[in-house]
């Protein structure tokens, strides 16, 4: 399964360690990531593969939690949402 992790927020050193590292503390997969500066303004996509629990869930609660506290601590505003959820909501 995968999902799309979105960061925004005003540029600063270390947003894209800052969001891999979290990422990879839950056994996430970078698989694509697309990044932009536009003025002061950064934003991230990443498309990650999510680790196969041993139940074959995944707590998207915990995740979002987990990846909201780190970006908090770099000043940026970090979602993770199933990828099929984000192309549904982003179909024209």
């Amino acid at each position: 399964m995968h999902a799309i992790i979105t960061t925004t927020g005003h540029d600063r050193v270390g947003i894209i360690a800052g969001v891999a590292n979290a990422a990879a503390e839950r056994g996430l997969n970078i698989v694509d990531v697309s990044q932009t500066l536009m003025d002061e303004y950064f934003t991230m996509i990443m498309r990650v593969e999510l680790p196969s629990g041993q139940d074959g869930g995944v707590d998207m609660g915990a995740l979002q939690d987990h990846l909201a506290s780190a970006g908090e601590a770099l000043g940026v505003v970090v979602r993770i949402q199933s990828e099929d959820l984000f192309t549904a909501m982003n179909e024209i």
